[in-house]
């Protein structure tokens, strides 16, 4: 089990610590609901230093970076991320992920951090092209900063002004007494805020001074319970649950990350799926009556056929419903259809919506 340089520090806080991906994470300090209405509210504060960063450089990092990820790199400018995916050869998805233009020729990908050995070795291996690639994943932290309140209880921490940081968006500066991180604006949450990248030796004075600007805000630190049921609000995918390697980008709805004025792994075959329109899609519901709707449970037709199953599902913090996310055939992914999902022995009635289910 891995730890991030923050771990003591989440234990003395009193964490509740379970094992994710491979590493000692925070699932919850005093309870998700109430983390969840801080990041709603006011600001909150996740350690998310479990994520994986490599750095790809030289003359050919963008060729590469074309060839193995769906969106349109080429459209970044110094100061842009993007948010992408790794398709893999037979129509699923390696993983999802964020690229960063850092220079002219130097790209930072973020991704998950249970996928970080499966996303360098597929991307090592497209590598023929001789980019510099590094993995810098065991040498930095990462904490998002989140919420409606973050730019104001932050911004005493900074030269720089954050307001001014648009969505996907980032700089590199002085934060917290630190020089040359990176201050970025691509929040999991819904709720504004940003992230600070930072080497593991600099993160617990970032830490320390950023509980500090926010004591009169209302900041708490947040686990990772609550960044699902956040992340679940806006409809935003997580890997493993909502995509993996048997999901295409176009069922899951991922098609405006994918982009055909390029070649890249398996986009013909993307292109042609697009094209033809897909068995099944990635539908959001919210039920109808009381119940909480779990990873797994069977979605079934009026009649009881099983038609597909949940891929995430939770009581809505901000909302009071349940809501959640799962594959269903194409018949039944339209807005106000109505489908119905196995809890136990009762099949609850659920209508498919629109995303985000939270509008803030």
């Amino acid at each position: 089990m891995k730890n991030t340089a923050l771990t003591s520090t989440h234990e003395a806080l009193g964490a509740k610590m379970v094992p994710f991906a491979g590493f000692n994470m925070p699932v919850q300090y005093e309870g998700v609901n109430s983390e969840h209405e801080t990041v709603r509210n006011a600001v909150g504060v996740f350690d998310v230093s479990h994520m994986g960063e490599f750095l790809i450089e030289g003359e050919t990092a963008l060729n590469l970076i074309q060839k193995v990820t769906s969106n349109d790199a080429s459209k970044l400018t110094i100061g842009k991320a993007q948010y992408s995916c790794l398709p893999n050869e037979t129509g699923g998805i390696v993983d999802d992920l964020i690229v960063y233009k850092i220079k002219e020729h130097t790209y930072l990908l973020v991704v998950n951090a249970s996928n970080i050995e499966k996303d360098w070795n597929w991307i090592s291996s497209k590598n023929d092209v001789g980019a510099t690639m590094r993995n810098l994943s065991d040498d930095y932290s990462l904490l998002a900063i989140q919420g409606p309140k973050a730019v104001e209880a932050m911004q005493s921490l900074s030269s720089h002004d954050l307001s001014a940081i648009n969505f996907y968006n980032f700089i590199v500066g002085d934060f917290a007494g630190i020089e040359h991180v990176i201050i970025s604006a691509t929040g999991y949450t819904g709720s504004g805020g940003f992230e600070i990248y930072c080497k593991n030796s600099e993160v617990k004075q970032i830490w320390d001074n950023v509980f500090k600007a926010g004591a009169n805000y209302g900041i708490k630190p947040i686990g990772l319970a609550a960044r699902d049921t956040l992340r679940l609000e806006m409809g935003y995918c997580l890997y493993g649950n909502d995509i993996d390697d048997t999901t295409s980008p176009i069922e899951a709805g991922l098609s405006w990350i994918t982009k055909f004025t390029k070649n890249f792994t398996n986009s013909e075959a993307l292109k042609a799926e697009k094209e033809r329109g897909t068995e099944r899609k990635l539908v959001a519901f919210k039920l109808d009556e009381r119940g909480i709707p779990r990873q797994g449970y069977d979605i079934v037709d009026g009649n009881g056929n099983i038609i597909g199953n949940v891929t995430s599902g939770t009581m809505s913090p901000s909302l009071g419903i349940g809501i959640g996310l799962g594959y269903v055939p194409k018949v039944f992914a339209t807005v106000d259809s109505k489908i119905n999902i196995q809890i136990r022995k009762k099949a609850i009635p659920a209508t498919v919506v629109k995303l985000p289910f939270y509008k803030g």
